[in-house]
This record gives C-alpha cells, structure tokens and sequence, in this order.
C-alpha cells in the first residue's frame, strides 16, 4: 500500500511525461470555461443593464380607454391611445377624477392627450407625435436638457431624437397640420428634453410636447384625455391601485384598460435571461468536446501504463489507490484547465461585455462575476468524471496480465 502523496505524485509524472497531450486536453476546458462564463456574465449584464433602465417606469400605471382587447399593449402614440375621436376612445374628466380619487395617497395622476399629425419644418415635412399635457407637469416629469419649459400656446419643447433628424434648435419653427385638409398651427421650439428612452407611459424622444391649451386649440375634444398615466410612490402598492382603478372604472362594465408597466420590465428580462441560458446551452457544447477529449486521453494513459499498473498491484498497491491515481491524473488537468479558463474568461468576458453591452458597469456585481466560479466548477467536475471509468478500467486490471503485458 503506498501513501496518499505518492499516489498524487504518479499522477503528476504522468502529466509532465506526456506534456503536450495533457496540454491540448485541458485546453479543451479552458475553452469551455470561457464560452460558459463570457456568454453567462454577458446576459447578466445585458439583464441588469435593462432593468436598471427600465426600473424608472416600474412604478407607473398607464391607464387607457377599454378597446376589447383584453388589456394588451395599445399602440398609439402615448403608448395608450392615438388621437381623440369619440367618447367611446377617450378618458372623460369624470373618469380622471375618480383615478385621482383612488390615487391620492398613494402616489400622482395626471391626464395625457397625444396625436399623430404631419409636420413641416421650413421646406421638410414629416409625421411626429404631439402631446398635450398639463404646464405644471411638463415641469414634473420631463426635464429639458437645452432651453426652457413651455410658457405659451405658441411654445413647445422637443424629443432629442426629433430635433438631432429635423436640425431642430431653440427658436426653430414647427408648421403642424395638413394645409391641405384644414389649417396649421405654427409653433416655436423653446427647448430640447433629455433623452428618455424606452417607455412606456410618453414616447417623447420623437415628439413635440405642448400644453393642453395648445393642443385642445389644435384638436379639440376639451374634457376627453387619451390616457391617464399614474406614478405611484410605493412600488409595493402598484399592484393596490391597479386593482382599485379597475374595481371602480369596470364596475358594470370594461371602460378602461390598466398597464402595469413593471410586467413588462418582468417580460423583458426574462426574455433575455430565457436568450442568454440557450446560449450559454450550446456554448456547454465545447465542454462535451472537452469531456471526449480527456476521455480519450485517459484511455491512452492507462493502455500506456498497463505494465506499470501491473507492477504497482504486485507490490501491495490496493485497487483503490490506482483509481485514485488516475482519477487525480483527470482532476490535475480539470483544474489546471479551469484555473486557466477563469483568469482568460475575465479578460474575455469584460471584452465581450463592453461590445455587446455597451457598458461594464455591472461587470463585477455578483450575478455577473459569479459565472466565473460556475464555470470553473463545471468545467473541472466534467474532468473528474471523465476520467471514472478509464480509473475504474485501470483498477481492475488482473495484476498477472497486466505483468505480461508490451
């Protein structure tokens, strides 16, 4: 019976002795380890990076006139509704006030009205959102990045996107209606608005935002609102004053619709962490490719080895102690392998962050960095495993066949 050390010992000579061939195995691991951990850190950074953008709206409601469809998403230009044409499409100021009703100690409300109309700036013509909202909210809930809030009926402010496409700047002019079926209402931009982004209760970096006067002096439909977008403070409360809206408003009948904007945030990061585990599923196939690898090279080891063995069982070496050796041999290229996987998949996965993610800000949080140990873990027990039956194999061998053996 030889000692533990000496086992590890052997396992090690066989290693070194076949350099190049333990090399190229453990490789195999290497790259698994990187495909896994590079892939796994990316979609924990893609998920964190769209929930942290998206977390600003989770705490919002948009609540929109019931159009029978079950309460799916409307398409309108508010992200609630297009333009007001009859009651049956409209909030009412009743309606809102019973919303500011329910509302009023949990959080804020306030009325929306949006349409989609054609636009003329100096010899260009297009089509752009316009909304109508309160002048004290304007204040509240946008912020302007060059310029000032609205403060007239002939003044308005405007999405960055719109202004950067249109060559739009403070003191442009903006023609908006159609000469053709009617008259236009020329206005003035007196500010540009911060990018917002994806949202879903004001789509603004593509419209023209003005007050409620200008926008009812243009459409009409006083006392009729598109939607009603409510912000509550609580956002363990939302799920209180959904149910509450549509306790009141669908009493004897569907009326309006209720969004829950952070069912979406829910949808879209599930969405991407669902993405992100079937890559990271056929990037587990490189380690099958690895597994085969170290099974064959452990299978050559132990035909290598026959007489060897042959010559350790005459000696008084138990059966466990050469599965041991051969199952240290596996473990010793598992790790090497791993440990090398983990340093390259850092350098690699931060690479891969960046270009993919467009920031690496999230990198080192531990759902990102925590794919490193996973993968590590992962690629060396495929090892260890691996290399059970070429062991097992080797301890079985009859020590008297193994002495004859070439």
């Amino acid at each position: 019976m030889i000692g533990n050390d000496i086992v590890l010992a052997l396992s090690m000579r066989s290693v070194r002795l076949h350099l190049l061939r333990s090399v190229l195995a453990a490789l195999g691991i290497v790259i698994g380890v990187v495909a896994i951990a590079s892939i796994g850190m990316m979609g924990a950074n893609m998920t964190l990076s769209v929930t942290e953008q998206l977390s600003d709206m989770a705490n919002k409601l948009t609540v929109t006139p019931y159009t029978g469809g079950g309460g799916g998403m409307m398409m309108g230009p508010g992200g609630g509704g297009g333009g007001s044409s009859s009651d049956d499409d409209t909030i009412t100021r009743d309606q809102f006030r019973t919303i500011e009703r329910i509302v009023a100690k949990y959080g804020t409300a306030y009325t929306v009205r949006s349409e989609s109309d054609r636009i003329e700036i100096g010899s260009e013509t297009g089509r752009a959102t316009i909304y109508g909202l309160d002048a004290e909210i304007i204040r509240k809930i946008l912020t302007v990045e060059t310029g000032e809030y609205p403060k007239s009926t002939t003044s308005v402010v405007v999405g960055p996107t719109l202004a950067e496409r249109r060559g739009l700047k403070i003191g442009s002019k903006i023609d908006i209606g159609d000469p053709d079926k009617g008259s236009t209402t020329t206005v003035r931009v007196v500010g540009i608005l911060e990018e917002r982004g994806m949202s879903m209760d004001l789509s603004t970096d593509m419209a023209i935002i003005g007050t409620d006067k200008l926008f009812t002096g243009i459409y009409g439909g006083e006392g009729e609102f598109n939607q009603v977008n409510v912000v509550v403070n609580d956002l363990n409360n939302i799920a209180t004053v959904k149910a509450a809206i549509e306790s009141e408003l669908n009493k004897k009948e569907d009326t309006v619709t209720v969004q829950d904007s952070s069912r979406m945030m829910e949808s879209i990061t599930a969405t991407v962490s669902t993405m992100t585990t079937f890559v990271m599923a056929i990037a587990g196939i490189s380690l099958l490719v690895a597994a085969v690898s170290i099974f064959n090279v452990m299978m050559m080891s132990v035909n290598e080895r026959v007489r060897e063995i042959g010559i350790l069982r005459s000696i008084g070496t138990q059966r466990t102690e050469i599965l041991r050796m051969f199952i240290y041999e596996a473990g010793i290229l598992g790790l090497v392998g791993a440990t090398i996987g983990a340093v390259a998949s850092i350098v690699i996965g931060y690479i891969v962050v960046l270009g993919m993610v467009g920031t690496a800000e999230y990198f080192f949080a531990p759902s990102s960095i925590g794919y490193v140990p996973m993968a590590m873990a992962v690629g060396a027990a495929i090892c260890i495993v691996t290399g059970v039956y070429p062991a097992w194999r080797a301890s079985n061998l009859d020590p008297i066949e193994a002495l004859r053996a070439e």
